[in-house]
């Protein structure tokens, strides 16, 4: 059996980390969380992920941008796959469905809009990882 997972949730909603938390661990995959940019970072720098869910709107307003745009400067993080579930629409920049308006506003993987169905979740979920395994088998 393949080892598990490993995703990291940085969202400042408990109650959402919680539901995401619950959906992800019952497929299976080894979920932590980050409630703050900062804590997410230490995390990050801690532990390796196979992936990062992302919220934008924290703190004092979208750090979870400053967090995508710290994450791929850092050529340890860099190649995690990013998914940002966020709230926010047209206000930074991203139409749903689609891509960015301008493709370096900041660089991810994913975007989806909450609230976000369990299916729909996993199948991103699935997406990303399966991706990033093509992307590593391919520099082996």
């Amino acid at each position: 059996m393949a080892p598990k997972a490993r995703l990291l949730v940085i969202d400042d909603d408990p109650d959402y980390v919680d539901g995401i938390r619950g959906i992800l661990t019952a497929a299976g995959y080894e979920v932590d969380a980050a409630y703050n940019p900062k804590e997410g970072f230490d995390a990050l720098r801690k532990k390796t992920y196979d992936l990062l869910l992302l919220d934008i709107m924290m703190g004092r307003g979208a750090e979870g941008i400053m967090v995508a745009r710290k994450l791929r400067k850092d050529p340890k993080l860099s190649q995690i796959p990013v998914l940002i579930i966020t709230g926010i629409r047209e206000q930074i920049a991203f139409l749903f469905p689609g891509q960015a308006i301008h493709p370096h506003f900041v660089e991810v993987d994913e975007l989806v809009e909450k609230p976000i169905e369990p299916r729909m979740l996993l199948e991103k979920v699935e997406a990303l990882l399966k991706a990033a395994e093509g992307r590593k088998a391919k520099k082996k």
